[in-house]
């Protein structure tokens, strides 16, 4: 009995290999790893590498984006400053520049609380050391914004 069953074809496409670390095994995640692991889409990753040029993914030969672990810092910080401290682009950049880098990327607050970034945030008047209990306040009347533009949607 002759059997008509295929042999396994290997695949055609390559996977792409991580382009080599400099500081060697430093372990690299692909764009959709680096994203899911941030909780945003890849789209959004590469649109912040486009508004910030400090952001510098490694890219393997088939031009795939490969991130380190400082690359997953530096994109938490900007998740941080676009997301929860409701920077715009322009003010996350201004900010950083202000700051710098290394200080954005600590988390602390800016040493002074006259540094300029404060007109940076969209829709707030108060600077990053503005205080918890009006980004608390504000954050509550967007709650509530947000509720009665849904029911008025209905």
């Amino acid at each position: 009995m002759t059997s008509n069953a295929r042999p396994a074809r290997s695949s055609s496409r390559k996977r792409p290999r991580p382009p080599a670390a400099e500081s060697g095994g430093e372990q690299l995640m692909k764009i959709g790893e680096a994203a899911k692991a941030l909780g945003v889409e890849a789209y959004v990753l590469r649109f912040w590498e486009t508004q910030f040029p400090f952001l510098r993914p490694r890219h393997a030969q088939s031009k795939h984006r490969f991130y380190s672990a400082q690359d997953l810092r530096t994109l938490r910080m900007i998740k941080r400053l676009l997301h929860e401290e409701r920077f715009t682009i322009e003010g996350a950049k201004k900010y950083i520049r202000e700051v710098g880098l290394e200080h954005a990327l600590s988390g602390k607050q800016p040493p002074s609380p006259t540094h300029g970034a404060s007109n940076a945030r969209a829709g707030s008047g108060a600077g990053p050391a503005g205080g918890d209990s009006a980004r608390r306040a504000l954050a509550e009347v967007r709650r509530e914004l947000e509720s009665l533009h849904k029911l008025l949607e209905n």
